[in-house]
């Protein structure tokens, strides 16, 4: 899917697992034309710095450096490679931090090969429209739309699912307000959206975040105020 279009795309994939690197490089050639490898954080900067990759694919737990501090060094002078951790650990520090290096997309392991194929997309996508998945809600206010974190202050705030889809809609189409007909189709998908229903996921929404942040327009929709 990716292939055709995106061929002149750069890949680092880093992993200290000989059979597990082997694995992921026969993977990503069927999207993707240039795939460097590398065993560890060290030897993966030096190819960084050679190459200048678009995608970097990295382990978490790797000797010499891990992941996290690999990232950081790179994060210190660029902030448009695109960043995809992969660890075993669903870790809440590591979630934080993730949020913290911006522009980095999180899958645990065992990783899906759709979840897998996701993220290279998003990334892919991320490069075209020059954006992130890290989006600004407010100082210390940040929601990850791909690994669907909502972070204040240092503290990742649990969402209900509906209230995940409904806070992702609004950012997908912060410029203008979002319909009810179009609330309706994505957070209650198949079933029907009732006008209390919404109010009530709206309040409870606003319990979580600053309430200025979502605008109401009578009789239209909703909108993020960002």
């Amino acid at each position: 899917m990716l292939k055709n279009s995106y061929k002149n795309i750069k890949i680092l994939y880093v992993e200290d697992d000989e059979i597990a690197r082997e694995n992921g490089v026969e993977y990503l050639q069927n999207f993707f034309e240039t795939i460097y490898e590398a065993s560890d954080a060290i030897v993966a900067l030096q190819l960084y710095e050679k190459y200048k990759p678009d995608i970097i694919i990295t382990d978490i737990q790797m000797p010499k450096l891990n992941g996290l501090e690999f990232v950081k060094k790179i994060r210190q002078k660029d902030k448009k490679t695109q960043i995809i951790i992969i660890t075993a650990f669903c870790d809440k520090n590591y979630l934080l931090k993730a949020i913290e290096l911006q522009l980095v997309k999180y899958l645990i392991k065992p990783v899906k090969e759709k979840e897998f194929e996701e993220a290279l997309f998003l990334c892919v996508n991320s490069l075209q429209e020059d954006n992130s998945n890290i989006v600004k809600l407010e100082n210390e206010i940040y929601f990850d739309t791909f690994n669907k974190n909502l972070v204040i202050k240092d503290e990742i705030v649990k969402l209900r699912a509906k209230e995940i889809l409904f806070l992702e809609l609004l950012i997908k189409n912060k410029n203008r307000y979002v319909t009810y007909e179009e609330i309706e189709n994505y957070v209650w998908r198949e079933s029907v959206m009732t006008k209390d229903a919404l109010k009530t996921l709206v309040k409870n929404l606003k319990t979580k975040i600053p309430k200025d942040l979502i605008l109401n327009l009578t009789n239209s929709g909703y909108k993020i105020n960002v």
